[in-house]
């Protein structure tokens, strides 16, 4: 009864994929959790916080806390606008198809385009995280002689050679399929929520101070505290982003016009929520906030000295866990975006991106190619301590402008009426679309502005390369000129709508 309840799911869900133009090509083999971890690995709190408490720190002192709940109530409106789209377009390259459908294929393809870009570059940044964890656990991960620190040139190299490993088992991973994925998935977001729970209790255990730790501005540069305060946001920011993720993979998703949009917000929620709590229980823990070591060595330094080295390590290996989920769910969603902006025939070599391995059910050759070019990217890090920090804010960059040609595009429908209705008992904004709708267009703009801005203290600290105070912008714009010259050279097919759908392959099994 189950098999043929399940049966009869998938080909409703092949049915509803056939009414977008589309046949049923990957595999539908993920359930209501594995969407959620979809999601929540891209944001994973404990990768993000870790590789970036110390710069929020360093800017803000303890007070860069309030950072967390103005970007998490800014992206909570992003995130509700996408859930909302999502019950409307169940279809993989979430954002790529959103846009394509909300304003036409230019707009479609600078959304997806931009976004590829920023999730290529995202990948690198979170293999790069390894370097803040494994070195800390075993000095033996320190390959290269010298500091282990990313501000360092040892550091950084050494970086550049886990994050090219990392990547490389994630490539695997994906090219296996989306069970292969879907399970380490699921087990590194099970292993990161109890992590969390632990840490924080651990921590708050071992507080050093009080709660009213964050109120606390120590650390405001000659500028004002207003201008350090919104440079540390950069660290909320790139925590963040990435919950759609959760729709990128709807076609492998069971009954994803349910599902999909409730994982979207579930995935941020708990991030959101266990985030805030890990940098309240870190900045109560923390042995000092005036010796330096939280802004150099950041939540490693709070892990050992609060907790010991034994169970400070213990827990360092759950991060590791999470870097490696992060990476691998980064890599997941770009490879889905590649595939479906190559089935509709606007990228180079769409025809054999666009295939789908037929024993494995995955888009085997956008895997690898995502891996290669993550790979590639991290290469300019070698010997080059500042170009982290420029790479991770170009990756946040890049990303929150595909995102407003997601929003903006939702506004102008929503304002002429134009937006389609959502299937009945599915997730909907309702009267409050516009509302929700306009508060994440503004504060997606600003968001973007404020991490774009130049500034040397957080690009180019030392002043050795002004051009890296740039970076963002550089990348931002080199990306879409890059995509326009693509963009003239192809176009993308019209919207079509398929005769008959395909038949579902038969399932093979799931992942919950």
């Amino acid at each position: 009864m189950t098999a043929t309840v399940d049966q009869g799911r998938a080909d409703h869900d092949s049915i509803d994929l056939a009414e977008f133009g589309y046949p049923q090509q990957l595999r539908r083999r993920l359930g209501a959790f594995a969407s959620f971890a979809a999601g929540f690995s891209f944001v994973s709190i404990l990768t993000t916080v870790f590789q970036l408490f110390a710069f929020g720190f360093a800017f803000g002192g303890p007070a860069f806390f309030w950072t967390w709940p103005l970007v998490f109530a800014g992206q909570l409106m992003v995130a509700l606008v996408f859930a909302d789209l999502a019950a409307r377009y169940p279809l993989s390259g979430a954002i790529y198809q959103w846009a394509r459908r909300l304003a036409g294929a230019v707009t479609g393809w600078s959304a997806g385009w931009l976004m590829l870009v920023g999730e290529i570059i995202a990948t690198a940044a979170a293999a790069i995280a390894l370097q803040v964890v494994l070195p800390t656990i075993w000095s033996g991960f320190q390959i290269v002689p010298g500091e282990s620190a990313l501000t360092s040139t040892s550091g950084a190299t050494n970086a550049v050679l886990l994050g090219a490993l990392l990547i490389a088992v994630t490539t695997i991973i994906n090219a296996v399929g989306v069970r292969a994925m879907a399970v380490v998935n699921s087990v590194g977001v099970a292993c990161e929520l109890a992590g969390v729970a632990l840490l924080v209790a651990l921590l708050l255990a071992n507080s050093e101070r009080g709660p009213g730790v964050v109120t606390d501005t120590g650390a405001a540069g000659g500028d004002g505290y207003v201008w350090a305060f919104l440079a540390s946001a950069l660290m909320a920011a790139y925590v963040m982003y990435g919950f759609d993720s959760a729709a990128e993979l709807s076609e492998e998703t069971r009954d994803p016009r349910r599902t999909a949009p409730r994982a979207i917000i579930r995935a941020l929620v708990a991030s959101g929520v266990g985030g805030a709590l890990l940098l309240v229980a870190a900045l109560m823990a923390a042995p000092s906030l005036t010796d330096g070591r939280l802004s150099a060595e950041g939540l490693p330094y709070v892990l050992t000295g609060a907790l010991g080295t034994g169970l400070g390590k213990a827990l360092l290996v759950d991060v590791a866990i999470a870097v490696v989920v992060c990476t691998l769910a980064i890599q997941t969603a770009a490879s889905r975006l590649m595939f479906s902006m190559a089935r509709d025939g606007v990228l180079p070599f769409s025809s054999r991106l666009a295939k789908v391995n037929a024993r494995t059910g995955a888009p085997v050759l956008p895997t690898v190619v995502i891996g290669v070019l993550a790979v590639a990217l991290l290469a300019v890090n070698i010997g080059n301590a500042q170009i982290f920090t420029a790479i991770t804010g170009a990756s946040v960059c890049v990303v929150y402008v595909a995102y407003l040609l997601v929003t903006v595009p939702g506004l102008v429908a929503r304002l002429r009426g134009g937006l389609a209705e959502a299937p009945a008992g599915t997730f909907s904004l309702g009267r409050f679309g516009l509302a929700v709708n306009l508060l994440a267009v503004g504060y997606g703009l600003a968001m973007a502005v404020n991490i774009a801005w130049p500034r040397a203290a957080v690009y180019d600290p030392d002043g050795g390369d002004p051009l890296l105070r740039w970076f963002p912008v550089l990348v931002l714009g080199g990306a879409a000129l890059a995509g326009a010259a693509i963009l003239a050279a192809r176009r993308a097919r019209p919207l079509t709508v398929a005769a008959a759908p395909a038949p579902a392959p038969a399932a093979e099994g799931s992942a919950s």
